[in-house]
């Protein structure tokens, strides 16, 4: 039995190696603002309190992670079109193997692409189904 059952994810720091260009790129997909300098992070802040903070680290490799975000079916369309006009690919799958498409999972739609620095980024319009 756990002691705390309410637990939720307040922030994560997402490495960069220009942490203001890559919060800038995000935040311009997904339709956020960029806050101001926190320390040495830069916050961008997503609908649900998750604050991911940028942090540069221009002296050694930014190992690539995975961020999902649930988007609304309206929200999925524009991000879409943000993708494209910034001449970035966008993949159905996490393998980036199916170039220009969409998945259809769970009766929504979701689709992948890479940030600045390689961090492979998901859109999704329904949460996955998992097993309890």
């Amino acid at each position: 039995m756990p002691i705390e059952s309410h637990v939720e994810l307040n922030h994560t720091v997402v490495h960069a190696k220009d942490k203001l260009a890559s919060a800038e790129f995000l935040a311009g997909i997904l339709g956020l603002e960029v806050g101001a300098p926190f320390g040495p992070f830069i916050p961008v802040d997503t609908s649900n309190g998750v604050t991911l903070d940028f942090y540069e680290d221009a002296d050694n490799p930014v190992a690539p992670q995975h961020y999902a975000f649930l988007v609304s079916e309206e929200a999925f369309d524009i991000m879409i079109g943000r993708i494209e006009a910034a001449g970035v690919t966008y993949y159905a799958d996490p393998s980036h193997t199916e170039p220009g498409r969409i998945n259809r999972l769970f009766g929504g739609r979701g689709a992948y692409f890479d940030d600045l620095d390689g961090h492979n980024m998901e859109i999704i319009t329904r949460p996955y189904a998992r097993a309890r």
